[in-house]
């Protein structure tokens, strides 16, 4: 019986941080697939506004939730809540983009499991690391 308890710790052992590994890369893929949806809702945003998007930071993605038009009238909203990303919070936005200057798109990142928005604390995710620019 003990043999038998030690074996399937054994293997528990070796399980376990395979799974919790997976559930982080499941948990970046969300976020970047968020993102994704988020380029793309921007996108919509920009084709109905000249081909500009919200300009600023965090807070130009509220003309996502209350868009007007050129006029000032209000238009049909882009969302209904902000976005967030596999750890609950709320993604960084910043037109003109200055994470990756010769994109025209704008910046969005997650802030990561750690939750700090520090640069270079290696667990955020965003839109521009994969650009080839």
């Amino acid at each position: 019986m003990l043999l038998v308890l030690a074996i399937l710790g054994v293997i528990a052992a070796m399980v376990v941080p395979q799974l919790l590994g997976r559930q982080q890369k499941a948990m970046v893929d969300t976020t970047k697939a968020s993102i994704s949806n988020l380029e793309r809702t921007l996108a919509n945003y920009a084709i109905d506004h000249d081909g500009e998007y919200p300009s600023g930071n965090q807070n130009a993605l509220s003309a996502l939730i209350e868009p007007v038009d050129r006029n000032g009238k209000e238009m049909k909203p882009y969302l209904d809540k902000l976005p967030a990303d596999a750890w609950g919070q709320v993604f960084q936005y910043e037109f003109p983009n200055t994470k990756a200057p010769r994109s025209s798109k704008p910046a969005i990142w997650s802030s990561g499991a750690n939750r700090q928005n520090e640069e270079g604390a290696g667990d955020d995710v965003n839109n521009w690391s994969d650009l080839s620019l």
